[in-house]
């Protein structure tokens, strides 16, 4: 999750909501991604779509079996979507996120027991890190914003 952590910086820094992501394979990095969406102008480029692609690359296929997915917020539908087609075997996420979040808070797609793969969860990681690092970007934000007004 500290990998997640620090890559979502990255995404602060380009003016992205600061979300990370990072797949493992094997006690390995295989993926590792931030949100774009601002940088892309792409409505898709979350983090976890991003990191899926790059271990997808790494590994030739498209079925990630055996690998876990860090990230330092709650996946979101299109997210959640994408890790049980991706037939990951393990969530690992920071902080919850109860207006999107589709891993347990507003939905649960990566367990609905209706799809053809279920998802292991563990929620909570340095929860507080992650919300802390949500919390000091939109203030910033807000911050600056409130400035610019003035």
């Amino acid at each position: 999750m500290r990998a997640a952590i620090e890559t979502a910086k990255i995404a602060e820094d380009n003016g992205d909501v600061p979300i990370g992501a990072v797949i493992v394979y094997e006690n390995k990095i295989i993926g590792r991604a931030y949100n774009q969406r601002e940088q892309l102008a792409d409505p898709t480029a979350h983090a976890e779509i991003i990191a899926l692609t790059q271990a997808a690359a790494f590994l030739e296929s498209w079925r990630l079996l055996a690998c876990t997915i860090y990230v330092t917020l709650e996946p979101c539908p299109m997210c959640a979507g994408a890790l049980v087609l991706s037939r990951m075997d393990r969530l690992v996420y920071g902080c919850s996120d109860p207006k999107s979040g589709a891993c347990g808070s507003l939905y649960n797609i990566v367990r609905d027991g209706r799809l053809n793969h279920k998802l292991e969860v563990t929620a909570g990681l340095l929860a507080d890190e992650c919300s802390e690092q949500l919390q000091n970007f939109f203030r910033s934000r807000r911050s600056r914003e409130w400035e610019a007004k003035s």
